[in-house]
């Protein structure tokens, strides 16, 4: 369940694949004897240095991974000189995130609503309590009105409920290891539906099926959190560039490119490609978060240089969770801050300020 979870997309998986083949599209422009050694990649977001263009994405169910789940990946990421975004959807709440880190983290939400009602009840509690945490930034995920056809995960019987029989039992008990630590910690997702945020209590499986994303949200949703959020505010989920020029016309602090890592649409337009477009449009206004797909240094020099002002990542920074907890996620991003100076050097480029579109060639060949 974990793996189908954290490693698989929508459908037939077209646009997982395609956020990567987006990538082996552009080839980067190399100088030699530059005299240049990059050692500067910080960026400035909302007022704050980072010391590299790198978050992490939010991805609920983190504990799936290893059982110290965002609580370890946000530990990680500051000392990494950087930020991670807490999903809604987290196995651990707002409040514990707070409370076992040093640094302002930012706050992903998904505006759920009563379906009966209408009323916001929910989403009016989460923003309180991000606010009162501290979360330095709101990231409102918009493209899930209804959740993707996530094939994968129905056949391992992987869901807010997860389906257990005999089978995926025996495959969890063959790893003793994850099992004790699951059945020990309790460390799922949806942690800030428990009431109070506490580590002892259950999530009310009410509250989850009582409120949910639905496809009649609009703009007015979007601009009811804008009125209801004092701090920055960014649109998590665009792809085109009606829509991310909307989003900042209604206020909004930044734009979040993004197709959900491929498991939402499966046929919508990898986030890299969608990039360019938003940038032109946008010309700087705000800053752009490339979303989905990144794996490299590279990776990260190829999306600055199409108009990003930082990357987030998901599956990389699990797949170290996974490995070795907090110090695995740091692991990742020390590979990452290794590889984009690397690469900078034998770009012969003197640092991040220096990309731009003319940084890259076509590599029509792969397209």
């Amino acid at each position: 369940m974990a793996w189908a979870y954290i490693d698989g997309g929508s459908e037939d998986q077209l646009t997982l694949r395609a956020n990567r083949d987006a990538f082996a599209r552009y080839s980067l422009r190399s100088h030699v004897l530059s005299g240049h050694k990059p050692t500067d990649i910080g960026v400035d977001l909302f007022g704050t240095r980072l010391d590299l263009p790198i978050l992490l994405a939010p991805t609920g169910f983190s504990a799936l991974a290893h059982w110290t789940g965002e609580l370890a990946a946000a530990r990680a990421a500051e000392k990494a000189g950087t930020r991670a975004i807490l999903s809604t959807a987290a196995s651990y709440s707002p409040e514990e995130i707070a409370q076992g880190t040093e640094q302002d983290h930012w706050y992903q939400l998904y505006p759920w609503v009563n379906p009966a009602t209408g009323d916001r009840e929910l989403v009016s509690s989460l923003l309180r309590r991000a606010e009162r945490s501290g979360f330095a930034a709101l990231a409102i995920t918009v493209d899930v009105p209804v959740v993707g056809n996530r094939e994968g995960e129905r056949r391992v019987g992987m869901g807010l409920r997860p389906v257990v029989t005999p089978g995926r039992l025996a495959s969890a008990l063959i790893r003793p290891k994850w099992t004790t630590n699951f059945l020990l910690h309790r460390r799922v997702g949806a942690r800030a539906l428990v009431d109070g945020g506490g580590t002892g209590s259950a999530v009310r499986s009410a509250r989850v099926q009582h409120y949910h994303m639905r496809p009649e949200l609009n703009w007015d949703d979007l601009a009811w959190v804008r009125d209801n959020w004092q701090k920055p505010m960014l649109i998590k989920g665009v792809l085109d560039p009606d829509d991310a020029q909307r989003a900042v016309d209604l206020g909004l602090d930044g734009v979040i490119v993004s197709n959900h890592g491929g498991r939402q649409l499966d046929g919508a337009p990898a986030s890299l490609d969608a990039l360019p477009a938003i940038a032109e449009r946008l010309q700087g206004r705000v800053p752009i978060i490339l979303d989905s797909g990144v794996r490299r240094g590279v990776d990260v020099i190829k999306a600055l240089s199409l108009g990003a002002t930082a990357v987030a990542i998901g599956r990389p920074y699990l797949y170290g969770l996974a490995v070795g907890g907090e110090r695995g996620v740091r692991d990742v991003l020390e590979i990452l801050r290794a590889e984009v100076l690397r690469a900078l050097t034998l770009m012969g480029r003197p640092g991040l300020s220096s990309l731009s579109r003319d940084s890259l060639i076509d590599s029509p060949g792969l397209r």
